[in-house]
């Protein structure tokens, strides 16, 4: 048990970015991430009780409505979960801070206010190839310039930043690099001259939960190792499986049809047979662990019969 908080967690999560005393955390984060943009003068959390895909879809994401100081006012969406079909998590979230907005009656002019999505990814996302930051929006195809200020996405990939703690530049690495770090240090860095960050260890040591809380955060915890082990032990041995099958198979027809058509048809369905084994060896993964059929089929996209098949 590290001395603070895993942040990837559910409750370490809300504990540094989700209530009421960690606002002026959460203040000092984002202005560091619109910084030279915009500046974020108030804060205030929405209501989180929204509709879920499942049980916890929602357990990491925080709507947090925020004024700058020049009058605007911008709805951020933040969550962290790693999920299959991540990108089109984010799209569906951001459209519903959007929808939320719609207001009965003939009256309203659809003029809404500005939703920006932040995501912590904590794996490599498909699409954002070895970048930390990707910032997203609507931009017209042909001119090649913004459509709308009011749509962004801003994506973290957070293990390709491999900075250590001296070469932080300026206070957003720092903020990256604990808490990408945080479960691991034995003291929070730069906690000696800056309050945030004193602030931060103060809210994320795990010494100053209180024993319900320690309960809570624990089971917190091996949930979020159970289902990043069960995932990735499914997509490595799924990957294995297929490629093993793809080999195989590649090397019977190569002899028929000739060694480099072979090769090439081997390595291609050795990669589809690959993926369905991963969502298959995934399916029962969620099964011993008693997820029900109807959320296993949401997130290995498998029908339903092929589900039942396992059991």
């Amino acid at each position: 048990m590290g001395k603070f908080v895993n942040p990837f967690t559910d409750i370490g999560f809300k504990r540094i970015f989700g209530q009421e005393v960690s606002k002026p955390l959460l203040l000092d984060f984002l202005n560091n991430l619109l910084k030279g943009e915009r500046t974020i003068t108030d804060l205030t959390f929405l209501d989180k009780e929204q509709p879920a895909d499942y049980c916890d879809d929602r357990s990491l994401i925080y709507d947090i409505f925020c004024l700058t100081d020049t009058g605007e006012k911008i709805i951020v969406e933040m969550q962290n979960k790693e999920q299959p079909h991540f990108a089109d998590r984010c799209l569906y979230y951001y459209s519903q801070a959007v929808s939320r907005q719609g207001e009965r009656g003939a009256d309203w002019n659809y003029q809404i206010d500005a939703v920006y999505l932040v995501a912590f990814v904590n794996f490599h996302m498909e699409g954002l190839a070895d970048n930390f930051r990707t910032d997203v929006v609507l931009m017209n195809k042909q001119r090649g310039v913004i459509f709308s200020d009011k749509e962004r996405f801003i994506f973290l990939q957070l293990p390709v930043f491999r900075k250590e703690a001296e070469e932080c530049r300026d206070d957003f690495e720092r903020w990256i690099y604990v808490l990408k770090n945080m479960e691991i240090l034995d003291r929070m860095p730069w906690a000696a001259k800056d309050s945030v960050f004193r602030k931060l260890a103060e809210i994320g040591e795990v010494s100053n939960m209180t024993k319900d809380e320690r309960i809570e955060y624990d089971a917190a915890l091996r949930h979020y190792r159970d289902t990043l082990n069960v995932m990735r032990g499914a997509e490595d041995k799924g990957r294995q499986q297929g490629l093993t099958e793809g080999r195989q198979q590649g090397l019977t027809e190569g002899r028929q049809q000739g060694l480099t058509e072979g090769r090439q048809q081997g390595l291609t369905e050795g990669m589809e047979k690959g993926r369905y084994m991963e969502k298959i060896q995934m399916a029962k993964n969620l099964l011993s662990i008693g997820l029900p059929t109807d959320q296993i089929v949401k997130v290995t996209g498998l029908s339903l019969q092929d589900i039942e098949r396992l059991r």
